[in-house]
């Protein structure tokens, strides 16, 4: 396996300050690259949550050296403070959420994330619970997948696209990625060059309706912001505008309320140096906002 390059280490440790010690929470760990990058630069502890379970035995391996300082839990973000609470933690001097796919949950075979190959219609992070992409596309009617990719996509041939799926799945059931992309190919009308492939966007709806990514991130936030000790940071990173969004109006609406004595770091969020780019071009679309404790 490649190794696998967290995006925006250098920021998130200038924002995050680890060398002075504490206990963080890697929110999304992933695959542990962010994690090593904090404990290698002087966090005490780290606790790492990720509902991914493949992802957490890779994390296990990369971090295997720092069993003493590290703790994995295989649980979604949201459920942040019983986390926090079963293991007698208060406060805490950092937390991170980096909201992205790495390419290797991307390419993983049987995980149905991406087109490029023919794999069932799964789509779930934690693959032990809930309705897979393939059973929300029979039993959704035509309006519910519409809106979702319309709203988690921002597809503006939404309504013929859930119209070709309804009449696709009326003959045949929808469960595999290369079915999907090419009922979506078909729907979307062809007008010149596209830079990318007309099923992108279904892809991504889909993706995030099957793992509810949208719901309760601002009380995430909320929840995060409220466990922080004085001086201490919260770094977050997304990929697309509707996270990004959510975001944004979260900490600015803690900021000016005085909820959590919020101070919000970034007036605007913070993209990848074109180094970085150049060398990992899934980077090209992060986002980094952070905010502190003041």
């Amino acid at each position: 396996m490649a190794l696998h390059e967290p995006v925006m280490t250098r920021e998130v440790l200038a924002f995050l300050r680890p060398e002075n010690g504490g206990v963080f929470v890697d929110c999304t760990v992933g695959m542990g690259g962010h994690t090593r990058a904090l404990v290698e630069a002087g966090a005490t502890k780290v606790i790492g949550l990720d509902r991914d379970a493949a992802a957490l035995a890779i994390a296990a391996e990369t971090l295997s050296g720092y069993r003493d300082r590290v703790e994995l839990v295989h649980s979604d973000y949201r459920a942040i403070e019983s986390v926090l609470d079963g293991r007698g933690i208060d406060r805490l001097d950092g937390a991170l959420a980096d909201m992205g796919m790495s390419s290797y949950q991307l390419e993983a075979e049987g995980r149905g994330f991406s087109f490029q190959r023919d794999d069932p219609l799964d789509m779930r992070m934690d693959t032990s619970t809930g309705p897979t992409a393939a059973d929300l596309l029979r039993d959704a009617a035509e309006e519910d997948i519409a809106d979702a990719v319309y709203r988690f996509g921002e597809e503006r041939f939404s309504r013929r696209i859930a119209r070709a799926i309804v009449q696709a799945r009326d003959s045949s059931p929808v469960e595999t990625t290369a079915q999907l992309a090419a009922i979506v190919r078909r729907a979307v009308p062809r007008r010149g060059f596209s830079r990318i492939d007309p099923a992108t966007r279904t892809f991504q709806a889909l993706r995030i309706w099957v793992n509810r990514e949208l719901e309760n991130v601002d009380e995430f936030l909320r929840t995060v912001a409220r466990r922080l000790s004085t001086g201490a940071r919260l770094v977050v990173i997304t990929f697309h505008s509707l996270e990004d969004r959510i975001v944004k109006h979260t900490l600015r609406a803690l900021a000016e309320t005085g909820d959590a004595r919020i101070r919000v770091l970034t007036k605007k969020p913070i993209t990848p140096q074109p180094d970085e780019v150049e060398r990992n071009p899934r980077a090209r679309s992060a986002k980094l906002r952070a905010a502190e404790c003041v």
